[in-house]
């Protein structure tokens, strides 16, 4: 059960569906007064068709989005330290925390309330209040395309209709690549899009990754029917040694295999982590 408010994905598309099926409504009813029935039953198909669409995209930003991701979710084991690009108020970020134990849940956004209704990091704060998982979560203010992560700091990266929000090929490419060189070797990502997903697949193959696959998700995740049909990007990221440098409990380890204390972590050659506000602490 949600606790949290969500919204609507891309609110001006939804609103232009229900908008239109109006519009065609009132066209046939008009259609009909005048006495002209071709006209007035074509416009009462287009007006059932634009409503079926309409309901197609309210049911997948309301439930059908939130079934399918707590089944890609499920793979979780609970120690892991995950990243969600562009997460919004929280849909597929708290999922993750929720199954999380000792490991921590990262969203990072520029929270523009365009791509989703009432998008603002106080709302993703209250709903990871609201869902119980403040404590494994933390939001982060930036860019998909400049990650303020060190290299290889997660388990596991996650990503919902966020890439394709990027206007521009160069944009899109550099962030693959940025979700790549913050993964760990042997980490998953997993992106969600309706748009560009052989784009983010052909990036992956050129940086080295085989084990990447896109497969179709469903009706559940139609953004008004099969037109718009959301596809799932696969991918684990090889490890130049054939092992992943972590143990069991997803906590990282030394060169030598020796697990680093609590809190510790690889820190790659890239940058430092920009500071992160901790949902927990209220920051």
């Amino acid at each position: 059960m949600k606790r949290g408010s969500y919204g609507f994905d891309a609110p001006w598309a939804l609103a232009g569906l229900f908008f239109g099926a109006v519009v065609l409504l009132v066209l046939s009813a008009v259609s009909f007064v005048s006495d002209v029935p071709a006209a007035a039953i074509a416009f009462l198909l287009g007006a059932v068709y634009t409503l079926a669409s309409a309901g197609s995209y309210l049911y997948t930003t309301r439930r059908g989005k939130f079934a399918v991701w707590a089944e890609e979710l499920g793979r979780i084991e609970g120690g892991e330290q995950i990243l969600d690009l562009g997460c919004g108020r929280g849909t597929v970020l708290l999922l993750a925390a929720q199954r999380l134990r000792e490991g921590r849940a990262t969203g990072i956004d520029l929270w523009r309330g365009v791509d989703q209704s009432g998008n603002a990091e106080g709302v993703t704060q209250a709903n990871a209040e609201a869902e119980g998982v403040s404590d494994r979560v933390e939001l982060v203010t930036g860019d998909m395309r400049e990650l303020p992560f060190d290299d290889g700091r997660f388990d596991m990266i996650v990503s919902s209709l966020a890439i394709h929000n990027i206007p521009t090929v160069e944009g899109r490419e550099q962030a693959v690549k940025e979700a790549h060189r913050v993964l760990r070797p042997g980490g998953l990502m997993l992106i969600a899009d309706f748009q560009h997903t052989p784009q983010y697949e052909s990036v992956l193959r050129e940086l080295g990754v085989v084990d990447v696959r896109r497969r179709d998700l469903g009706w559940r995740f139609w953004y008004g029917g099969p037109w718009f049909k959301s596809e799932m990007l696969e991918a684990r990221k090889p490890s130049p040694n054939g092992g992943e440098p972590r143990s069991a409990g997803g906590k990282a380890v030394a060169d030598g295999g020796e697990a680093l204390p609590e809190g510790s972590r690889v820190r790659g050659p890239h940058q430092d982590a920009a500071p992160a506000k901790d949902v927990g602490e209220g920051a």
